[in-house]
Parts: C-alpha cells; sequence; structure tokens
C-alpha cells in the first residue's frame, strides 16, 4: 500500500507516527497516549483529516497559507522549475534565474530603501542572519564593540539558538543554553495584561522607553540593534498601544542602533499592507520575512536589508549562507504567490471584506462570559480569557489550563484556533470570506460555551 494516496487506517498512522516522529513544541508520550490528528488534504479554508471531517483552519497553517489551500497554481510552478532547474546554490558567484526574478519583486514590493534580500529556508535561519549581518555592519564601520541585541519578553523570533535566544519565549530559554551571549529583553507592550490603571497610551509610551533605558544600561556603544514584531503573533497577538511605535522609532532614530523588524507573520498582507511596518509606520533597517511569501507552499524566508546596510555588506566578503538559500523552486512558488496576490487584488479583499468581517466576528464574542478582551487587527485576533473582566484579572488555576481545555474543545467542534496561555489566537487565511466568518463564530460559540462549562464544573473560574 502507498501511504501517501491510500492511506492506513487513522489508528495505524497514528501509532507509526507516535513511534517515528518527533512533533515540535510537543511532549511526545502524551501525544502518543491521545493520537495525533491526521491531515491528510485541504482545499480553501478547510482541512480534511483522516477520519474525512471537515476542519475551518482559523491559524492558515503556522500563520502562513495566506492565500488558502488548494491552489494548482503554485504547484504547477513548483513542477516546471524542478523539470528545468530542480536545485543550485547560489555560493561560488552564481546566480539563477528564479532567485533574481524574486529579488527583483521584492524590492518592487518593499517600501524604500530596500532593494536587496539574503535568503534563507525559514523565518527562524534569516533571524540568525540578521545576527551577523548587524555585527558584521557595525565592524565593519570601525564599530566591533556594538554586538548587542535588544529583544522583548515574549516576543517570538524563531526556534534555532540564534533565533530562540532573539525570542523572549521563557518556557524556550529553560532548554539548551538559552539565550546565548550578548541578546537582552526588555518588556512587551501588552496593556491589557500589565498596564495596571495606566491608560493604554501611557503604557504604549513606558514600554517603548525601556529601549531608551536599556540602551543607556548598557551603552550606546555596545549596542547594536533593537529587533521587534510590529505585532507580536506567537506571543498571543499583543497589539502594541497606538504610542508604542512612534516612540521606539524616535529612540532609535536618536540613538546610533539598527531596528529590526520581524515580519515573518505580518509580511505579505495579514494587516492589509505589503509589510506590518507600513502599518505602523516604522523606518526598520532589516526586515525578516518567511512564511506568506510562499504561502508555506514551499520553504522560504529571507532578510532584506536596506541600501544603508547593504552598501556597508557589500565591501567584503560576507562569510554566511545555507544550502538552500535561494532554493529555485522555493523562489519560483514565492513569485507564483505573488502574483497571485497582485492579480486577485488580494490586499483589497482584505481590506475591504476580510478583515471588516473578522473584526465584526471576533466582537460578537465581548460578551462571552470568559472573555475579558476581543481584539483584532486586520487578519489577525485574540480572546483573552479571565475569570474578572472589571479587574482583567488572570486565573488562579496553572497559566494556560483554560487555555488547553479551549483549545480541546476547539479540537472537538472541528475549528483551528490557538491557545497561548489563556487566551485564543486566530490568523486565518487571507481569502476569509463573510460566510467563512459566520462558520468561524458559530463552532467558535460552542467551543467557548463547552470551555466555559468544564471550568465552572471544575471549579477554575476562580481568580488569582
Amino acid at each position: 500500500m502507498n501511504i501517501l494516496t491510500n492511506h492506513l487506517p487513522t489508528a495505524e498512522l497514528q501509532r507509526i507516527d507516535a513511534a517515528h516522529h518527533m512533533h515540535p513544541f510537543t511532549g511526545g508520550d502524551a501525544l502518543a497516549k491521545k493520537g495525533a490528528r491526521i491531515i491528510t488534504r485541504a482545499d480553501g479554508m478547510m482541512l480534511t483529516d483522516s477520519d474525512g471531517r471537515e476542519v475551518l483552519d482559523m491559524m492558515a497553517g503556522l500563520w502562513c497559507v495566506n492565500i488558502g489551500y488548494g491552489r494548482h497554481e503554485l504547484a504547477e510552478a513548483a513542477y516546471r522549475q524542478m523539470k528545468e532547474l530542480p536545485y543550485y546554490n547560489t555560493f561560488f558567484q552564481t546566480s539563477h534565474v528564479p532567485v533574481i526574478a524574486l529579488s527583483q519583486k521584492l524590492a518592487e514590493l518593499a517600501p524604500e530603501p530596500f532593494n536587496q534580500t539574503f535568503f534563507a529556508a525559514s523565518g527562524s535561519e534569516a533571524n540568525d542572519t540578521n545576527i551577523r549581518l548587524v555585527r558584521q555592519y557595525w565592524a565593519a564601520v570601525g564599530k566591533p564593540d556594538k554586538k548587542i541585541i535588544i529583544s522583548r519578553k515574549n516576543a517570538y523570533h524563531g526556534s534555532t539558538m540564534g533565533g530562540g535566544s532573539l525570542g523572549g519565549m521563557a518556557h524556550m530559554h529553560s532548554q539548551g543554553g538559552l539565550p546565548i551571549e550578548n541578546i537582552v529583553h526588555i518588556d512587551q507592550p501588552h496593556w491589557w495584561a500589565e498596564g495596571g490603571d495606566m491608560t493604554p497610551e501611557e503604557f504604549g509610551l513606558l514600554r517603548a522607553r525601556q529601549l531608551e533605558e536599556e540602551i543607556d544600561r548598557l551603552g550606546e556603544g555596545n549596542v547594536a540593534a533593537f529587533i521587534a514584531e510590529p505585532i507580536q503573533g506567537a506571543g498571543g497577538v499583543v497589539i502594541p498601544p497606538e504610542t508604542y511605535w512612534p516612540e521606539i522609532q524616535r529612540i532609535c532614530d536618536a540613538r546610533e542602533i539598527l531596528l529590526i523588524a520581524d515580519e515573518v507573520i505580518l509580511g505579505f498582507g495579514r494587516t492589509g499592507r505589503w509589510f506590518g511596518s507600513e502599518y505602523y509606520g516604522i523606518r526598520p533597517d532589516i526586515m525578516t520575512i518567511a512564511k506568506g511569501l510562499s504561502s508555506g507552499y514551499a520553504p522560504i524566508g529571507g532578510s532584506m536589508v536596506s541600501d544603508r546596510v547593504a552598501k556597508v555588506i557589500a565591501e567584503s566578503d560576507f562569510n554566511h549562507g545555507y544550502t538552500y538559500s535561494g532554493h529555485p523552486v522555493s523562489c519560483a512558488v514565492a513569485l507564483e504567490n505573488l502574483r497571485i496576490m497582485e492579480e486577485e487584488s488580494l490586499l483589497d479583499h482584505v481590506n475591504q471584506i476580510a478583515a471588516p468581517a473578522l473584526a465584526k466576528a471576533i466582537a460578537t464574542f465581548e460578551d462571552h462570559p470568559l472573555i475579558g478582551e476581543a481584539r483584532s487587527l486586520g487578519m489577525l485576533g485574540a480572546l483573552q480569557f479571565t475569570p474578572d473582566k472589571s479587574r482583567r484579572a488572570p486565573f488562579k488555576a496553572p497559566k494556560g489550563t483554560i487555555g488547553e481545555i479551549a483549545r480541546d474543545a476547539c479540537f472537538a467542534n472541528d475549528i483551528v484556533m490557538r491557545h497561548v496561555g489563556d487566551r485564543m489566537i486566530v490568523s486565518p487565511p487571507l481569502i476569509m470570506t463573510e460566510a467563512d466568518t459566520e462558520v468561524f463564530v458559530d463552532r467558535a460559540t460552542r467551543a467557548l460555551d463547552q470551555t466555559y462549562d468544564k471550568a465552572k464544573a471544575e471549579g477554575l473560574l476562580e481568580a488569582a
């Protein structure tokens, strides 16, 4: 039997999976007892599992399937490229047509002054590249002591040694000797959870000015860059107060440090702009890209480098690279993905239909007894759980207890939402329609009602 095209029964697939496949961010023993959900095909926003159940994917895979599933054009682009040139590297003073064409297209889409891209196979790899880029830049201009990179607690910048260190996830830092040297973290701009009695505007300024305080503490002559997601994604869709990014930009302009915008999630349409930096008026020196660049159909990432930085890096060898930097098949798929997005005016669809429909759908949960805040921006949303709305209080139960109950309820109701602590987050494909949001509200309501009932029955609704 060909397991790929005529698959085994679900229980047997789960057994083989447990025996041979190590899952990311997962306890293998616990999953083996439960059994993984086996996805066999997908179309539009719907996944189909090995039992034939249709599941609404409100996470676009892993924040990446922007144009939705089942676009045969991308498969055909990969097939054509595999027949013509399946692989060649970009080392040894060589190049190939797909990487040249994609580099040019990215320069067209990006704001000035971004005209060059260093390619990787993922956002994690690209953020590792960024560490090397900023340190090489400062060394090349005669300031080799500028090595420290400032990031934020609860940020996510990948799971490699470099990317995991740049991120501020405590559970990741507890394993494997993270963070590596010369990476430090300041607090996140999460007003709902950490703003206390301050207004969002006051809190945004306070958290932004921590960057200035940290630069002073470390010494400006030692700080190379500040890296941040315009909106924190895996940290729980943390949408910063309106005062936050203008103040961060002021500090970066006044101080001699580079600004890295991690656009892995927001890039390619998620805010209704090509890049989240454009939405917030940020002027970064480097932008990290991945995910939506190919809509997840092929692995690709990169560092888009401003003219100021690229000019300095180009003056000597940059001793860095990956076997799959600018892989021709991934580049061909990314180009086709961008062509579809432009020709089908997908950003207009986001701004005029999908984002307003998602915002309306998210807002319907504001009165749910479990929800303290229902927030959204573009094609991102979060449902923040609380036992006491007036105090924005956390639960007395261990963090994530309610979130895990909600995650399981979502699985049971054939909808994919992601739990981050005690909140559920969504990041659906950009193709979402008003009809899709009706399915979302129906299934999510059932899941949240079941979560509330179970938490109440088990005495878990007590505030800390």
